[in-house]
Order: structure tokens, then sequence, then C-alpha cells
């Protein structure tokens, strides 16, 4: 099976032949298995189910529910185990993984454990270092394929398909759209599964659970013991140590000025401002 694709009349049909089924969305490239997983998508386009609030497009009116209480602070959905309260279904699904789920696999090299097999399978490529997933247009690689999807539409395309209808910026990525929205609405969207406390970033939630309940585990600098929670981080404050003066730190030069950056996106940033 395969898609053929009528751009004219932006419709999609699948046709006989070999490889995968998937339908893509013209509009953003992204890609589904069933014509019905397409549909529901395309709602997030149309502006259908959209946020009074801060201009978010849902898929259907029970998402926007669900995300509108982002700003009224409402958790109606309790754990049927110890009573904690969330906001979304997907909250309190996560909050039953995380805490309550009995976590079978196990990582051998730094303890953590997960409920599924395919959890585990995807966090040891950590440790291993594989990546089995490339990026076409520049040979990088990834360890999740969502990844590849993602750095395509970050590093490959000029589109910036969706604005904030508070401030009028454009992003390239709804990911990027939808923490920059928390900027106007100071949601906060990440709840500790072991307290009450909330978070605007992921990265706060995870500082929190390391500080607070000793949950996940830091990553410690070989030669100055400074703990991090992001591998990123990680190497490049390593990079310093070895190299504390070296222009390599920061390898990409603005054309415009002299301002450096360590990553391509940053530099990509930066030149918007010129």
């Amino acid at each position: 099976m395969f898609v053929k694709i009528c751009r004219s009349q932006r419709k999609i049909s699948v046709v006989a032949g070999g490889g995968e089924c998937l339908y893509p969305c013209l509009l953003c490239e992204k890609r589904f298995p069933t014509a019905g997983g397409l549909g529901w998508h395309m709602n997030i386009h149309s502006g259908r189910y959209r946020c009074a609030e801060c201009g978010k497009c849902c898929p259907s009116n029970m998402h926007l529910a669900e995300h509108e209480r982002s700003h009224s602070g409402d958790k109606p959905l309790a754990c049927g185990i110890c009573g904690k309260q969330f906001a979304t279904s997907c909250g309190l699904a996560r909050h039953g993984s995380a805490v309550h789920a009995e976590k079978l696999f196990r990582c051998r090299e730094c303890d953590k454990a997960f409920a599924r097999f395919e959890h585990l399978r995807t966090h040891m490529r950590v440790h291993t270092g594989e990546k089995p997933y490339r990026c076409a247009l520049c040979d990088k690689r990834f360890t999740q394929s969502s990844s590849v999807q993602l750095h395509r539409r970050r590093v490959h395309s000029d589109r910036r398909p969706h604005q904030c209808h508070c401030c009028g910026m454009l992003f390239r990525v709804r990911e990027e759209l939808t923490r920059h929205c928390r900027v106007h609405t100071d949601a906060k969207p990440y709840s500790c599964p072991h307290c009450a406390d909330s978070f605007t970033w992921l990265d706060q939630l995870k500082r929190h659970l390391l500080r607070t309940h000793d949950v996940g585990s830091w990553l410690t600098c070989d030669v100055c013991d400074r703990k991090f929670i992001r591998r990123q981080e990680l190497k490049k404050h390593t990079i310093r140590h070895h190299q504390p003066n070296c222009d390599s730190v920061k390898p990409y030069v603005c054309s415009e000025c002299p301002s450096r950056f360590s990553s391509a996106d940053k530099l990509k940033s930066h030149r918007l401002n010129h």
C-alpha cells in the first residue's frame, strides 16, 4: 500500500503497492497510519477548537476543555489509589504509570525501571549511544523517529505556520508555540506525582523530583562533580574543562555581527534579529 496525494484538491487516497501506508498532513508534514487519525489532526489546523485565552488549537472539544483547565486551575480528575487530583486524563495516566504501575523492566546501567519493555529499550540508547534514525537531508542521527521529524521542521524548513495570538510571534513547530504561550498564561502543566507542586517547564519538574523526592538520576561531571539533568548540558560543560578558551565551544558565527553560538538552532534564532 502507498499514498497518492492530489495537491490541487488536497485529497489523499490509498492505492495498491509496496511499503507502509501513511497519511501525510499537507500543512505540517506529520504522518498518520489511518485516515481517521489524519482527519482528527486536521481539526488543529482548522482552528475549530481554539482556546479563547491563549489561542491554542485542539483536535477535539474534549481536548479543548482539558486544556482550558490549565488556565482555570480546575483539577476534577482524581487518582483512584492515592486521591491526587489532575486537570487532564493524560496527567492522570502519567501519574498512574509513574507512581502506581508495577515496573518490571529495570535498566542494569542506572537502575531506572519501566512499566513497558519498549520504554526500557528506548532508554537503553542513552547508555549504548545507538541512534538508528537518520535525517536524509544532513545525515544527523537520532534515538527516536519522532526526533527526526522534529529536527527537519526546526532545522531544514523555513515555514512558521504556528502563530501566537497574544503577541503575533511565529514558530516552526507547535511545541515551540505551546511553550511560548506559557509566558502569557503562566500555565504550569507539569505536576509532581508525589506532591502538590506544579511547574511551567519539564526541566523544573525533573530537578524537583531529584532534589526533593530522590527520583531519577543526576548526570555528574567527572572533573568537578557538578550535576546536570540533561546530557547535552553535561557535554557542553565538559568541553569547557578541556577547552576553556577555545572558540570551538561556540563554532557557529553570525555573518552580520561578531556573535558566536554553540548550536545551529541558536544561530538561526539570533539571525532573526537582523
